[in-house]
Order: structure tokens, then sequence, then C-alpha cells
């Protein structure tokens, strides 16, 4: 079980034991902010769950079927978490604006403020354990999940808040008040994950930080290196792919030319870790002797230069 599967069976454990905290204290005070807190817990179970099974299957290798991995199924995850968060963050509204309509009762006891509290603790660890994880692997998965943590935070502070302004008002409308708030924080962050999780789907292209650390790291190599151009790059899941075609000096013989662009693919993947490059190796485009010296892409003073790092197709 590698670290993305470990984080991921972290949120699960903790989130079902908040949820079923949260869900019993609110039965039994008829709170809609505590009980909608802990199905918002329980929808993360769910989505953590899912998360997990999807995580262990973009980590298997390339298959005949699958030349390059099983990693958008990270992004179909998300996809399908963002229907439910809207069904559940939808039907909190609703539940809660039939409540208040019903005028039923809600009694409150000190457990409704203590599990709240506690919730928010642990929301919070989990939250920055799953972003700190996911930015580390780049897993969209997790990323996902730690924003459905994210909101938890605000989800609880809102029925902690609820639970303090009915106990001493007496009046049910902040509950629903505040039950409403988490629906629409709910269903706000369904469309946070369903932007990121289509944004893959769609192979869209890198990020900016990744994509300028590349250039500059091609930029800066010396001859025979020459240059590059038709740089692309897409991402799927956690992995992140490029691929170029790299100038050399046409002086170089075809073994040693493929030898360079095999250190420079090794020279990337170290420096961008979760990069799959490949390299289409082209003779330099310019005539002109063979040494670094008299290089006239090294010398761009020359009329005739082009340049270093052409990037367009």
């Amino acid at each position: 079980m590698d670290v993305k599967q470990k984080a991921s069976l972290f949120a699960i454990t903790f989130a079902l034991m908040l949820a079923g905290s949260k869900f019993t204290i609110g039965l039994v005070s008829g709170s809609m902010a505590v009980v909608s807190s802990s199905l918002d817990s329980l929808l993360d179970v769910f989505m953590s769950a899912m998360n997990l099974l999807a995580i262990r299957k973009s980590s298997q290798p390339p298959d005949p079927s699958h030349h390059y991995g099983h990693g958008k199924v990270e992004n179909l995850a998300a996809v399908f978490q963002t229907l439910v968060i809207v069904f559940s963050g939808s039907y909190i509204i609703y539940a809660s604006i039939q409540k208040w309509l019903d005028a039923q009762k809600i009694t409150y006891s000190i457990w409704d403020g203590v599990v709240m509290i506690v919730s928010l603790i642990f929301s919070f660890l989990i939250s920055r354990r799953l972003q700190t994880i996911g930015e580390t692997t780049g897993s969209q998965a997790l990323k996902a999940d730690a924003l459905h943590y994210t909101s938890d935070l605000y989800s609880n502070s809102a029925a902690l808040i609820a639970i303090v302004l009915t106990y001493f008002s007496g009046q049910i409308f902040f509950d629903l008040l505040f039950a409403v708030m988490v629906g629409g924080i709910i269903i706000f962050s369904a469309g946070l994950i369903a932007k990121n999780a289509l944004l893959g789907l769609m192979d869209f292209s890198i990020s900016t930080g990744d994509q300028e650390k590349l250039i500059s790291l091609l930029a800066g190599k010396p001859y025979p290196f020459a240059g590059f151009h038709k740089l692309r790059t897409r991402t799927s899941g956690s992995k992140i792919y490029a691929d170029l075609h790299a100038l050399f000096c046409r002086a170089l013989k075809i073994e040693e030319a493929h030898e360079r662009s095999r250190e420079l693919e090794l020279e990337i993947a170290r420096a961008i870790p979760s990069m799959d490059v490949i390299i289409h190796i082209e003779p330099c485009e310019q005539t002109c002797e063979v040494t670094e010296e008299s290089c006239k892409i090294r010398h761009p003073e020359s009329s005739n230069s082009i340049p270093l790092n052409p990037t367009l197709p």
C-alpha cells in the first residue's frame, strides 16, 4: 500500500467515526444542522472509499489495452463525486426547509457542541494531510478529497454557531439558516472538483510552474543541444506527460544524439518526478561549423540564427 492509499484509508477511518457520532447526536437533539454535518461526513466516507479504489486502479501499470496507464480513473472518480455531492447538498437544503416549515422541535445538549468541536479538529487534520500528500504526489483524487474535508471545516463551524444561537434564542430559524449554508458550501465544492476533474479528462496542459521548470531546463542545455519545438503537455490523474522535438547539431551521429536525448529525459524525470516525457530527435536547422564557439544557435548575433527554445508546434 503506497502513501496515497494510506492517506485515503486514514481519511475513511476518521470520517466514519465522525459521521456516526454526529448522526446519533443530531437525531437525539433533532438538529438538522448537526444531521446535515453528519451526512456531509458520511459522504466523505463514501468518497474517500471510492477514491481509494480509484487510486489503486490508477496505480496499475500500462497494459495492452491502456498504453498510457490508468491515471484518468482518478479524474473519472472525481467527476462522479460531483454528482453525488450536488445531490447531497440539495437534499440537505430541502430537508432543512421542510423541518422549519413543520416547526419541529430541537432540543440541544452539551454533546452537540462537543461532537462538533471534535469534528472541527479532525476535519482540519484530515484535510491538511490529504492536501499535503495530494500536492506531493499530484493525485487529483486526494486533492478532491482534501476539498471535501476543507468544506467540513466551514460546515462544522456553521453547525456549531447554529447550536449556540438556537440554544440561547430558542429560535430554530438559526438551525435552518446554517443548515442551508452547509448545503450551499457542499454544492460550491462540487463545482471546484468538477472543474479540475474535467480539465484532466480533456488533456489540459500541466501547471504553469511545471511547464516553466521544463522550459527553463531545456533552455539551459549546452551545445550540441540546439533548441526545441512542438512542446506538448497533458495531465492524466496524478501523472503528467510531455513530448517535444529536440534539435541537436547535425554533425552528431544518430547514436550520440540518441544518448544525449536519453540523458535529457532522465534529467527531466529527476527535476519533475511525476512527468513522463518523450523526445523526438531532429537535426539543427542551421548549417554551420560544428564547434561550440561557432555554433549560430549559441551565438545569436548571427543574422540567420533561430531561437533557442521555439515551443510552438
